[in-house]
C-alpha cells in the first residue's frame, strides 16, 4: 500500500501521526517508571551549600573586621569585570543590585555575585534578541507574508522577552519555592513546639526540624538547616532570624521571625507562641483551600460550555437528527 494514499485528517497522515504519538507515550511511560524506581534524596544537593556556609561562619566571615571580611568574600573574575564595566557605563546602582540579590535569595540562589550577571543579562539580551529578530524579519525577510504590524509586534516582543525574561524566570522559581515553604510551615511549627517542650535549644530544634522535614519539604528543610547553622555561629541570634526573613518571601515566615526575636528579647514562652502561630497558619491554609473550592464552579463553566455541552447535544440529538433526515429522504424518494 502506498503511504501517500493512506488515511488523512486535515492534511496529516493519520498513521504517521499515530505512530509519533505512540512513541511519545511509550517514552513517557518509561520515564514515569524510571522516576518511580529511582529514589533521590532531595536534600543531597543542598548539603554542599550548607557545609560551605558552615565553613564560612567558622572562619569568621560574619564576625571579623572589614579587611578580613573583604578577603574572605568569594568573588570571581567574571563578575568583577562585569561590575567594573557596568559601573563605567553608569548603569549599575547599589540599590538595584540589592533588589536583584534579594530576588535571587527568594529563589534559593545564595551567590550574591550573580546579581551583576542578571543585570548584565537584562542589558545584553534585549539587544541580542532584538537584533536577531530584526535580522530575520526585516533584513533576511524570512516571513514575507507578515504585514507591518505583525513584524513590528514580533520585534517588540523579542525585545520585551530579552528585558523581562531573566526577571520572570527568577520570579517563577521564587514563587514555586515560596509555595513549597508555605505548605510545610504549619508542620514545621508543630515540630518546633515539640522540640521546645522537650527542652532542646533553638538551634538544635531548627536542626532537628530540618532533618525530619528535609525529605517531605526540601526547601523548608534547607532554610531551617541554614538557620540552625547561623544560630550556632553568629554572635547575635537576631541576625540569623532576620536572614531567614530575608531569604523567604512569605509574611508567615516574617511573623515566625518576629515571634522568635520577641521571645529571645523578652523571655516569653516559645512553645505557646509557636502553637498559636501554627493554628493560625493551619486555618489560613484551610481558608485558602476553601477559596479554591468555591472558585471551582465558575472556573468549570468555560470548559463545560466549550467541550461537554456540545458533545451531549451531539449524543442526544444526533440519532434523532439522523432519523428525521432518513424519514425526509425516504419520503422524498417515495414521492
Amino acid at each position: 500500500m502506498d503511504p501517500s494514499t493512506g488515511p488523512k485528517l486535515l492534511g496529516f497522515d493519520v498513521i504517521l501521526v499515530g505512530s509519533i504519538l505512540a512513541g511519545i507515550a511509550a517514552l513517557a511511560v518509561l520515564f514515569a517508571i524510571y522516576t518511580a524506581v529511582t529514589i533521590k534524596d532531595p536534600m543531597a544537593k543542598r548539603v554542599k551549600a550548607l557545609e560551605g556556609r558552615r565553613e564560612e561562619l567558622k572562619s569568621g566571615l560574619m564576625t571579623a573586621g572589614t579587611k578580613k571580611r573583604q578577603s574572605l568574600v568569594r568573588k570571581t573574575d567574571t563578575t568583577e569585570k562585569l561590575k567594573d564595566t557596568l559601573g563605567n557605563m553608569k548603569v549599575l546602582q547599589q540599590s538595584q543590585v540589592e533588589v536583584v540579590q534579594q530576588k535571587l535569595a527568594h529563589a534559593g540562589i545564595r551567590n550574591k555575585e550573580l546579581a551583576v550577571v542578571v543585570i548584565a543579562a537584562r542589558i545584553v539580551l534585549p539587544i541580542l534578541l532584538g537584533g536577531t529578530a530584526f535580522l530575520c524579519i526585516f533584513l533576511l525577510d524570512m516571513f514575507p507574508d507578515w504585514g507591518g504590524i505583525k513584524r513590528n509586534g514580533a520585534l517588540a516582543a523579542a525585545v520585551f522577552v530579552g528585558y523581562k525574561g531573566p526577571e520572570i524566570y527568577i520570579g517563577n522559581i521564587a514563587k514555586k519555592r515560596s509555595d513549597a515553604i508555605r505548605k510545610g510551615l504549619p508542620d514545621a511549627l508543630d515540630l518546633l513546639v515539640i522540640c521546645a517542650e522537650a527542652g532542646l535549644t533553638v538551634d538544635a530544634a531548627f536542626n532537628r526540624v530540618a532533618k525530619e522535614l528535609g525529605r517531605a519539604y526540601p526547601e523548608l528543610g534547607d532554610e531551617f538547616a541554614l538557620t540552625a547553622i547561623e544560630l550556632s555561629f553568629l554572635n547575635e541570634r537576631r541576625k540569623a532570624f532576620n536572614n531567614l526573613a530575608y531569604r523567604v518571601d512569605l509574611d508567615a515566615v516574617k511573623g515566625v521571625v518576629t515571634t522568635m526575636v520577641q521571645t529571645e528579647k523578652y523571655g516569653t514562652p516559645l512553645a505557646s507562641a509557636l502553637r498559636v502561630l501554627s493554628a493560625e497558619f493551619r486555618n489560613e491554609r484551610m481558608m485558602r483551600a476553601e477559596e479554591k473550592a468555591a472558585r471551582l464552579p465558575a472556573i468549570m463553566t468555560v470548559p463545560l460550555i466549550l467541550f461537554i455541552l456540545p458533545v451531549l447535544f451531539i449524543v442526544i440529538l444526533g440519532p434523532a437528527a439522523c432519523s428525521i433526515a432518513d424519514a425526509f429522504s425516504g419520503g422524498a424518494m417515495g414521492g
